[in-house]
């Protein structure tokens, strides 16, 4: 770590801004980023980067990010502060809350910088717990709480998620992704169009199955153009064809159950039963079958398209059933789990659902949260448990969640509000106070959740490039605060004493596990080995060393900690993944169920669709989609992301366009169940008849916000137009694909097709 003062220097650096978690040069002079470009001595990402990753520097010094805490004043405005008044002003707001209305009406919401940064994952399960409060709600429940659910119910982990080993795959088949433009997610992979340019030089195929031609499907040998939302009903009819023509791979009865019960229920979905619902026809889907049991070594991928839809965990359910079925779960070039570098705490028992509702809809609680799709009821209905105070951190739901203007009407009517995060946005400018994470450059990196999904078994750390100004906190370090104030230990409480008390407890628990090798040692003699510049690095030391690469505290000499890491800082490669089953495997059987009966139990609901529920309708099929340069809703603000093919269109066809009588640039009017938006129209024929697109993450120019460079260009916010009582019933995923929608020529009357 450099002071902002020093002469220029150049530094490694994970980039923190997607999953792909690739290796930079950063170039510091006078506490600025010059130059970033790609590392080649990184030992995943050897050299790729992307666009984000080369604006780093951009986003490090966005003129528009907050620098010091702010807090409401009694005219509205907010007025900058010291940090103990900050934190002084946060424990006076929640105590009140907690007060006057009980500890379920302050609620907790945190976006997916969870898995970006390193001071969330560190303390916001024990945040969670210290709060007490039933009103947790995050990101997962837009994005990929499917996933977690099908793993948990089928592995009995919601985090053993398989991952394609694209490396030495011969045959990948992708559902309702883009990993062209997303760099992967849940799949921490670096230098995907380099992975799959070498899947095809090598003889492999690339099958792309998704209702938009995307980047990737450009690239895919075969492409399956489908109808929105009907990716479940493909994947039975796939697994149906598996077993009718006898393509299954053998499987052991002691590693797997629910064979017969997966066959049953497979049995209404036959290809040419579906065919007509898929928009595609009954040989294609047989063929995709054929194909995937043909490959010597294959995987299936889907990812946020097919997530949040009406049937994601059916979906995501489906796709690990088929890589089960055609032998290639947990073997390589198939769908294989990534190893964390750090200990990752392995789930007590099988995974159990609706331990508890929500006070309004009666959602079930999915892993200790309730579906974003409900916040604002529980701030909106008057009643005990009424949420009337919210910790926001690192999150912008009023742009990210389902019916997101109704949720901004409901956060202003909140009695407290604290946001930790580096913007006053469309979301924190309804805060009474805002405490700012440091720049980029300010703060390390440790990949805590993603080193857990990525295709090789690797360990790297990234310190702080820039010394913070001081007495500014780090990231971590306002979280521990904030849990501290939770506890009743008050606004002027040492964050260290929350890591400490962490490390502590761990230590005790190792020892004292039986089998451990370290079992029997003292606690205070291990806790003496580890070293760090503050008490987050030596959380993160400790993790690496009780980590399947970690020295086990001197048990495995040539294991790695963080001193290790640090000499080392393009990192440290341990191979390809392994076959590992027996080890992430805990269900109650100690088998794979590959028909859980909670899963078991939503196919009628996917029976009823296909007999005509929903299976037919007017109007258009609203789905969303990805750029290059895009993280959500943030990176607008930073000219060199935005501009170009970077814009908030409404992809349509060219057919629905001429209907319609418009033109390239023409204003439309999209109107869903939640509202109406107005937007330009793009035809294009990357999207069928009956289908449009439109981006997420847009929406900007609000009153209040300070998102300069985002206004000039706001674009609106797709999630005017989903609606909130509408969820996937077995995670409560909210639904952004295969959105009904109505869609006219400017202000026109809408037009079904």
């Amino acid at each position: 770590m450099v002071s902002p003062h020093a002469a220029p220097s150049t530094h490694h650096r994970i980039c923190p801004l997607c999953e792909a978690g690739c290796g930079l040069r950063v170039d510091i002079e006078d506490g600025r980023v010059v130059k970033v470009r790609g590392d080649q001595d990184d030992v995943f990402s050897k050299g790729y980067v992307c666009p984000k990753g080369i604006a780093l520097g951009a986003i490090d010094q966005d003129p528009d990010r907050l620098e010091v805490p702010l807090v409401r004043q009694p005219d509205g405005s907010f007025a900058e502060v010291s940090w103990d008044e900050a934190f002084d002003e946060v424990a006076r707001g929640l105590a009140r809350v907690a007060a006057e209305h009980g500890k379920d009406a302050l609620a907790l919401f945190y976006g997916n910088p969870v898995i970006h940064s390193v001071g969330i994952p560190l303390h916001v399960a024990v945040l969670r717990e210290f709060l007490g409060s039933r009103n947790v709600f995050s990101s997962s429940t837009v994005d990929q709480m499917p996933k977690n659910v099908s793993s948990g119910l089928m592995f009995g982990d919601p985090w053993a998620i398989p991952v394609p080993d694209i490396d030495r795959s011969d045959h990948l088949l992708i559902l309702g992704a883009n990993p062209l433009v997303s760099n992967g997610s849940l799949w921490t992979a670096p230098d995907l169009p380099g992975r799959i340019r070498a899947l095809k030089a090598r003889g492999g195929r690339l099958v792309v199955v998704d209702p938009r031609r995307t980047r990737t499907a450009d690239a895919a040998d075969q492409h399956v153009a489908i109808r929105p939302g009907s990716d479940a009903l493909l994947l039975f009819a796939i697994v149906h064809t598996l077993f009718d023509e006898r393509l299954t791979a053998p499987l052991d009865s002691h590693l797997y159950a629910g064979v017969e019960e997966l066959r049953l229920a497979a049995g209404d979905f036959a290809p040419e039963a579906v065919a007509a619902a898929c928009g595609t026809d009954a040989e294609t889907i047989r063929g995709l079958a054929r194909d995937l049991a043909a490959a010597g070594a294959a995987a299936v991928y889907t990812r946020l398209g097919t997530s949040t839809a009406a049937f994601g965990t059916l979906t995501s359910w489906l796709v690990d059933v088929l890589n089960a079925l055609t032998g290639n779960l947990d073997r390589p070039g198939g769908a294989m789990f990534g190893e964390a570098q750090h200990n990752a705490m392995r789930p007590m028992g099988p995974l159990t659902l609706g331990r508890w509702h929500s006070r309004v809809r009666r959602l079930p609680e999915v892993l200790g949260e309730f579906p974003v799709a409900t916040l604002a009821d529980e701030i909106d209905t008057p009643g005990q448990g009424q949420v009337r105070g919210l910790i926001a951190i690192a999150c912008n739901p009023v742009l990210g969640a389902p019916n997101g203007e109704r949720l901004d009407r409901s956060l202003a009517d909140l009695d407290f509000m604290v946001a930790v995060d580096p913007y006053v946005n469309e979301t924190t400018r309804h805060a009474d106070v805002i405490l700012p994470p440091p720049r980029v450059v300010e703060s390390g990196h440790f990949d805590i959740v993603l080193s857990r999904l990525a295709v090789r078994r690797i360990a790297r750390y990234s310190p702080p490039l820039v010394q913070r100004p001081e007495g500014r906190p780090s990231e971590a370090e306002i979280l521990a605060k904030l849990t501290l104030i939770i506890t009743g230990a008050g606004p002027g409480a040492d964050p260290a004493t929350l890591d400490g008390m962490i490390i502590d407890k761990t230590l005790a628990a190792v020892v004292g596990m039986p089998g451990s090798p370290l079992h029997g040692r003292d606690p205070a003699e291990l806790r003496a080995l580890l070293s760090g510049e503050d008490s987050t690095e030596l959380r993160i030391d400790m993790m690496l060393r009780l980590g399947a690469f970690g020295d086990g505290f001197g048990v495995r000499p040539d294991g790695v900690n963080l001193a290790a890491l640090r000499a080392r800082p393009q990192g440290v490669d341990f191979g390809p993944l392994r076959p590992r089953l027996d080890e992430v495997l805990v269900t109650e059987s100690g088998r794979v169920e590959l028909c859980p009966a909670p899963l078991a139990g939503d196919v009628p609901r996917l029976r009823r669709w296909l007999a005509g529920e929903r299976a037919r309708g007017d109007g258009f099929l609203l789905i969303g989609r990805r750029h290059l340069r895009s993280v959500n809703s943030w990176t607008h603000n930073t000219a060199a992301l935005s501009g170009g093919s970077n814009r908030c269109t409404l992809e349509i066809n060219p057919e629905d366009a001429r209907r319609l009588g418009v033109a390239t640039g023409d204003d439309v009017t999209v109107r869903g169940r939640a509202g109406t938006v107005v937007v330009p129209a793009e035809p294009t024929d990357r999207v069928g008849p009956g289908v449009v697109s439109l981006p997420h993450g847009w929406g900007h120019g609000r009153v209040g916000t300070r998102l300069a460079y985002a206004a000039k260009e706001p674009g609106v916010n797709v999630n005017a137009l989903t609606d909130e009582l509408v969820v996937d019933p077995l995670s409560g995923n909210a639904v952004f694909n295969a959105v009904p929608v109505e869609v006219s020529a400017g202000e026109g009357e809408p037009v079904r097709v």
